[in-house]
Parts: C-alpha cells; sequence; structure tokens
C-alpha cells in the first residue's frame, strides 16, 4: 500500500507551462520479512535466467532534514518511494547542477518553484523579483536532478511548507497543529519529507533557508528560516522547545524576556509579562479606584516635622509633665518604624530594614508557581482580559533596571497618578529581574 500525497497539484496552466510525466509514490517502511521476500525472489529470478526484481525494489532516500525536536511516531524523516515511469527515469542521465536563466541550482540546494497564483502576477506584470517571500511561490529543496537532454531537466524534490498549508490532520505531540500557530515567524518555514518530481523550467530563483536552532539565542533570523518538520506520512510535527509559564513556544518575531536570578534564567513571552503585570493592576484598582502613589520617607519625615508643636521640642516629653503624650514618631532608619516605604520609586534610595512592611498600594502577590501554571495551561487563549481598554504597561529595559512604565487609560477616574513604575519580576521564580 502506498501514500501520495498532493500539496503540488499540477494545474492545466502549470502543465503546459512546466510538463513533468513523472509521479512519486512514498511506500511504508518494508518489514524485515518483506526484504527476506525481495532476496527470495531475486535469488530464484537469478537462477531462472531471469530478471525484474530491481524494478520492483523501492528507492530509499535519506532526510536532508536534521530536526532539533523528536517524532512521537518515528524516528527519522528517511522514507521508501517509487518512481513512475522508474525505467524512463533511470535511463536519464543524474547531474550535480543545472543552469537557467543565468542562476546555477545545485543538488542540496533551496528553490522558490513557481505556482498557479504565481504565473498568474507574472502574466499580468504584477511581480517583483526583487520582492520574494513564502507566500510568493513554493520553496523547495532539491534532492536529485536528472535530465534526457537541455530540453528535458528535472529535479526530485521535498516541498518546505508554509505554516497556513499544514493539513487539518496535522499533530503536534499529542495536540492537533493543523495550519498557523500563534508561534509560527512570518519567514518560517515547515520543513517536511513529501516528495515530489518537477520539470525545472517551474524553477524562479534560488532560495536561501536556513535552519534555527532555538538554543542559540544571538542567532538572528533575517531570511527564511525552519526550525520543525512535518512527517508527511504520519501527519506529525517534530517537537519543539517550549518557554515561560504559560509552556508555549517562542515566536521569534516578538520579544523574550530572560530571568537574571543564575538560579532561574528562564525565557518568559513578553506578553505573559505584560498580561501578568496588568492583572495585579486591575485587581488592586479595578475600574473606579485612582492610584494613590505612596509617598517617599524623606517626604513623609518632612511632615511629620511640620506637624510638631514645636521644632525644638525634645521627641519624648519629660515625664511629670502636664504636657498630654503625643503619638509616637516614625524614626528614619529604626527597624521598627511603620512608615510606609515606597518600594517601587528608582528614585529613592531603599532604607535597610530587616523586614519593611508592604507598601499601602502594593499590588497582590502573584500566585504561585505551580496553581499559576496549571490555571494558565489550562484556560490560554480563551482568558478574558478585564484590563483591557483601562491599564496599558511598557516595559523599559534600557535605563538602568528594568521597570514596567503603568499608564492608567481610565478617562472617568479622577485624581492619583496617570502613570507609575512598577518592578519586573519572573513568572516562574518570582525573583525582581534587573
Amino acid at each position: 500500500m502506498s501514500s501520495k500525497p498532493r500539496k503540488r497539484s499540477r494545474s492545466t496552466a502549470e502543465d503546459k507551462r512546466a510538463d513533468c510525466p513523472f509521479e512519486v509514490a512514498i511506500i511504508p517502511t518494508p518489514t524485515v520479512r518483506d526484504e527476506k521476500d525481495a532476496k527470495a525472489v531475486k535469488r530464484r529470478k537469478s537462477e531462472g535466467g531471469g530478471g525484474g526484481v530491481e524494478d520492483r525494489k523501492p528507492f530509499f532516500q535519506i532526510s536532508p532534514f536534521e530536526a532539533a525536536g523528536k517524532f512521537r511516531a518515528r524516528e527519522s524523516m528517511d522514507i521508501h518511494y517509487r518512481v513512475e515511469p522508474r525505467k524512463r527515469w533511470m535511463e536519464m542521465t543524474k547531474y550535480n547542477s543545472f543552469v537557467l536563466n543565468g542562476n546555477k541550482y545545485l543538488s542540496d540546494g533551496f528553490i522558490f518553484v513557481a505556482n498557479d497564483e504565481a504565473i498568474e502576477r507574472q502574466k499580468s506584470g504584477k511581480f517583483s523579483k526583487h520582492q520574494v517571500g513564502p507566500g510568493d511561490f513554493w520553496v523547495a529543496r532539491i534532492l536529485e536532478i536528472r535530465a534526457a537532454d537541455e530540453h528535458h531537466v528535472y529535479a526530485r524534490v521535498f516541498w518546505m511548507y508554509s505554516p497556513d498549508e499544514l493539513p487539518a490532520a496535522t499533530m503536534s505531540g499529542k495536540k492537533t497543529a493543523a495550519g498557523r500557530q500563534s508561534y509560527h515567524g512570518m519567514n518560517e518555514l515547515i520543513a517536511s519529507n513529501h516528495m515530489d518530481i518537477i520539470n525545472v523550467v517551474s524553477v524562479v530563483q534560488p532560495a536561501n533557508v536556513n535552519q534555527w536552532i532555538e538554543a542559540d539565542d544571538e542567532e538572528i533570523q533575517d531570511a527564511l528560516y525552519w526550525r520543525q518538520a512535518f512527517e508527511c506520512q504520519t501527519s506529525q510535527l517534530s517537537s519543539i522547545d517550549l518557554v515561560c509559564r504559560c509552556q508555549m513556544p517562542a515566536n521569534p518575531d516578538k520579544t523574550l524576556v530572560g530571568c537574571t536570578n543564575s538560579d532561574c534564567g528562564k525565557w518568559m513571552h513578553l506578553e505573559c509579562l505584560s498580561d501578568d503585570l496588568l492583572e495585579r493592576v486591575f485587581n488592586q484598582l479595578g475600574t473606579d479606584r485612582p492610584h494613590i502613589p505612596e509617598p517617599s520617607a524623606v517626604k513623609t519625615e518632612e511632615e511629620h516635622a511640620v506637624k510638631r508643636e514645636s521644632p525644638q521640642a525634645p521627641l519624648s516629653p519629660p515625664r511629670g509633665e502636664d504636657e498630654q503624650p503625643r503619638a509616637t514618631i516614625a524614626v528614619h532608619g529604626d527597624a521598627n518604624t511603620e512608615t510606609p516605604i515606597k518600594q517601587s520609586d528608582e528614585d529613592t534610595p531603599k532604607p535597610a530594614q530587616p523586614t519593611p512592611l508592604a507598601p499601602q498600594m502594593s499590588l497582590p502577590e502573584r500566585p504561585m508557581k505551580g496553581l499559576a501554571r496549571k490555571k494558565s495551561a489550562k484556560g490560554r487563549g480563551s482568558a478574558v482580559k478585564p484590563w483591557l481598554g483601562l491599564f496599558d504597561a511598557e516595559l523599559r529595559m534600557n535605563d538602568g533596571p528594568m521597570v514596567w512604565k503603568v499608564k492608567d487609560l481610565r478617562q472617568s477616574v479622577t485624581g492619583g497618578s496617570s502613570t507609575w513604575t512598577e518592578s519586573a519580576f519572573c513568572l516562574l521564580c518570582n525573583h525582581k529581574i534587573d
């Protein structure tokens, strides 16, 4: 039994432009019994002076793609396949390269291949060769080049999928992952072992496609790239690195923030950090409470000084005097002071205190790691964000310690501060991010 996925169907227009008489069929990996039967047939044919067993033996292709992740059902993307008509294919000469329109194409190289939409754009003059992307053409990797003459040159290829082209039955681990996912970048492709044979006149120009190894944090992907692979026989995607508290992959087009705690060092999505902060801000202020900044320690001391009846009066009146005792006054620097300190004000030095009390307007504590991860994994993507339109936050990472600049967007709330700063904390270890 053979499986023959036809992702790249040949329309009538394409057949007229680039006729290809060959068909490829991917077959299941032969079992040990199948191999023994084939050897027995070959031995009988040899003893009887006949032949033909080689005409039925499948070809084997070692995949040029080595994905960093793993497949659930298979260990590799190597495949067995057949080509029809086999005799005509094998009679052609094998080449390492071909030249088309002044460009040299090598075996194992990537190419852009014209599809129906590209052909129509070229005919209408709406296409510019200087603006080629994964949505403009199909992308393939050349495996083999054969030719009968200069007018009949063919390439056997593995197709590169756009995330939008992933079939409906595609599985990533135990989950369905059909179509483009939130972690797919604009220039991201999916390597596959979907094989086909094309006429090289369909080739538009060379393509530059790199493999992105996510462990290399410094590698920037400006061109086309791939990190996952699609095994077409099982419709499985290779596994991918998971980051952040939400345990979702990283999108290379979006920002990741790393924890500065050497014992943690985990990466987090900027969106997850922002949602965590804004959720705590909303829980604290709601829809109608203004943000009242906590006064700094210096300002508090000055206010207490103004309230004293006499600046020269002793802090504690002598015993026996008729003067009524005053309320206890907080002294700056005393470990027992009850004067709230503004922990989030980066301009005020933090006094050395063994156990400072929480500021009056401090944000509620973040849930514990295990509970937060369970909640996030259950409701990710469908959770309502009640703070949308009420608060906004921008992470400042360049000037000194990493802080959030929070902006109050509520027009009906009067008083308080419209903007303020909050420290950034790791979602996993709760460490303050420097």
